[in-house]
């Protein structure tokens, strides 16, 4: 199992990911309006998001008239999200299932993943796998987004030197049940798979601040290197129509790779789907 397939989690996924983006620990500001400008351009024969969470972008699509379907491997999470839906007096489409297989039965010509579900995939035969259904599922033509970093061998290096319980403080927040959280993790870095791998520790406090529950929850991501991303596109069926650089609009030069070196990038891929 990883971190999302547990309902502690998916309940307070919302609660701390407002934390983490307002500190400014993670460069998150304008995904939102970033898909719903792609789903503008790209999302009239329908959208489907992928990886879809507790809804941050699928809610955000639908109130502005853009009722895409939600799927995520995480049945936890899709719960949240059609609560959350439903409580906003929206029908949608929202079911669990694995981006390497599923078929909702029609064909989209924008499917979005959205922050790190790619990377969610350990393995590389998992990622072809996935970006082969994925193209399955388009309209020719149709249009693929979704995310990957930079990897930063710095942080890497770091990185594998950290033992699964070699925790670091990540945030505060107050929960689901009204109790402050503190929020630890240990992430070590194998670069023979180039996976990401350990846990995060949530500590519950009461009043007091006595320490009244501790929770564990694994973590497993794999790092693609832009290189990579390029093969796969190319042997998966895609074509790269662009990258962005952050959600601010700032696109990559395709025929620059040394960009690579100059920034600690969240990459937002286009891919289009060749016929």
């Amino acid at each position: 199992m990883d971190l999302h397939d547990y309902k502690d989690v998916a309940e307070n996924y919302d609660r701390y990911l407002d934390v983490m983006y307002g500190n400014g620990q993670d460069n998150h500001e304008g995904f939102r309006e970033f898909y719903y400008e792609l789903a503008k351009q790209y999302g009239d024969g329908g959208v489907v998001d992928v990886a879809c969470g507790t809804g941050a972008v699928l809610l955000y699509l639908a109130e502005r008239g853009i009722m895409a379907d939600g799927t995520d491997l995480s049945e936890e999470m899709c719960k949240v999200a059609d609560a959350k839906a439903r409580k906003m007096g929206l029908s949608l489409n929202i079911y669990p299932a694995d981006m390497t297989k599923f078929d909702s039965g029609r064909k989209y010509s924008l499917a979005i993943i959205a922050r790190s579900g790619f990377m969610h995939l350990p393995t590389q035969q998992l990622q072809k796998d996935a970006l082969r259904n994925l193209r399955e599922q388009l309209l020719p033509g149709g249009i693929l987004t979704l995310n990957t970093f930079d990897p930063w061998p710095p942080m890497q290096a770091q990185q594998m030197q950290t033992t699964p319980d070699d925790y670091s403080f990540r945030l505060e927040y107050v929960n689901a049940d009204g109790n402050r959280e503190k929020i630890y993790n240990a992430i070590t870095y194998n670069p023979y798979t180039q996976q990401m791998y350990g846990n995060w520790k949530f500590e519950e406090y009461n009043e007091a601040g006595e320490v009244i529950a501790t929770r564990i929850r694994p973590l497993l991501m794999r790092q693609t290197n832009r290189h990579e991303m390029f093969l796969l596109a190319e042997l998966c069926g895609f074509e790269v129509l662009d990258i962005y650089r952050g959600y601010r609009g700032d696109k990559e030069d395709l025929n620059d790779p040394s960009t690579a070196a100059l920034y600690r990038s969240n990459l937002i891929w286009i891919l289009r789907r060749k016929d």
